[in-house]
């Protein structure tokens, strides 16, 4: 999951928490700029909601200021269990609305 920070932000890397079995890595893209990602831990249990976990974790950075879109097109299985468009991206509102509005 591609992680879009905005210009206020321009590094973002390491845990969230513990218990998502997930962490932000920087990469360097084929355009030369850097990307941020989510990447599963090799070394952690990954619980079976670490992932949702770890996107709502990533939309409540934004109540800290920063703005996110949280893109769900590489856990494909997770965007068709939840119903939400793997095309579209959703911005950290939509998601922590979409967190509440299924009680998750």
């Amino acid at each position: 999951m591609e992680i879009i920070l905005t210009k206020q932000c321009e590094s973002l890397t390491g845990a969230l928490g513990n218990g998502y079995g997930y962490f932000i890595q920087r990469r360097r893209g084929q355009d030369g700029k850097y990307h941020f990602f989510s990447q599963r831990s090799k070394h952690l249990p990954i619980p079976r909601d670490g992932h949702l976990r770890f996107i709502f974790a990533c939309a409540e950075l934004t109540q800290m200021g920063y703005e996110l879109k949280a893109a769900l097109q590489e856990d494909v299985l997770l965007a068709s269990a939840l119903c939400v468009d793997v095309d579209n991206e959703y911005s950290a509102a939509e998601v922590l609305q979409f967190k509440n509005e299924r009680g998750l």
